[in-house]
């Protein structure tokens, strides 16, 4: 082989590795683990327990399903778009003997069901959570509670929100009306 040829192999590498490093942040959110602190504070919020189930949007390691699982006892999904982390995530499930009340699935939250969530975690963008509120409301039950770190949702009121830590809680049918809706609804 000619140098030429190497280099071009190289670059190829790079821009191969590159697409995989971004290619989640294009949509929705790149990967940023949620630290152990912060994964407990969030499940807390949401008061998550037994008979929950709990979606976690762009489930990166699967850290927030495995928690459900492990410490909350509820069951959990994982959405996540990068196959490499939903093998990992996978692999982590299957060694912690969890796999009956855990999953990740691999593909686009976007093009996933979830209407049978209780809980939705998310820790994506301000973009990918202003496409979401559609979704959200078309698919998920009233009183389903929305837990997103850092990013609010325009437009919703949280119904709990820790703001020294940027955990936002939001429940389908309450969160999402206005304040004049509010009012008529419950008086």
């Amino acid at each position: 082989m000619t140098f030429s040829l190497y280099i071009l192999i190289v670059i190829a590498l790079i821009g191969l590795f590159l697409i995989w490093i971004f290619w989640s942040s294009i949509i929705g959110a790149g990967f940023q683990p949620t630290s152990k602190k912060l994964v407990k504070q969030m499940l807390d919020m949401a008061e998550v327990g037994t008979e929950d189930i709990v979606y976690d949007l762009g489930s990166g390691d699967g850290r927030i399903v495995i928690n459900a699982v492990k410490k909350y006892n509820a069951r959990a999904v994982g959405l996540e778009a990068d196959p490499s982390r939903v093998f990992l995530s996978r692999l982590v499930i299957t060694l912690s003997g969890i796999g009956n009340r855990a999953k990740i699935v691999w593909g686009n939250f976007f093009n996933q069901n979830i209407s049978e969530a209780t809980v939705v975690t998310l820790f994506l963008s301000d973009t990918a959570n202003q496409k979401l509120k559609s979704k959200f409301l078309e698919e998920l039950k009233p009183g389903t509670r929305i837990v997103s770190y850092v990013w609010k949702f325009k437009g919703w009121k949280p119904v709990k929100a820790d703001e020294t830590e940027e955990i936002y809680l939001y429940v389908i049918g309450q969160s999402n009306l206005s304040l004049k809706e509010r009012d008529i609804r419950y008086y």
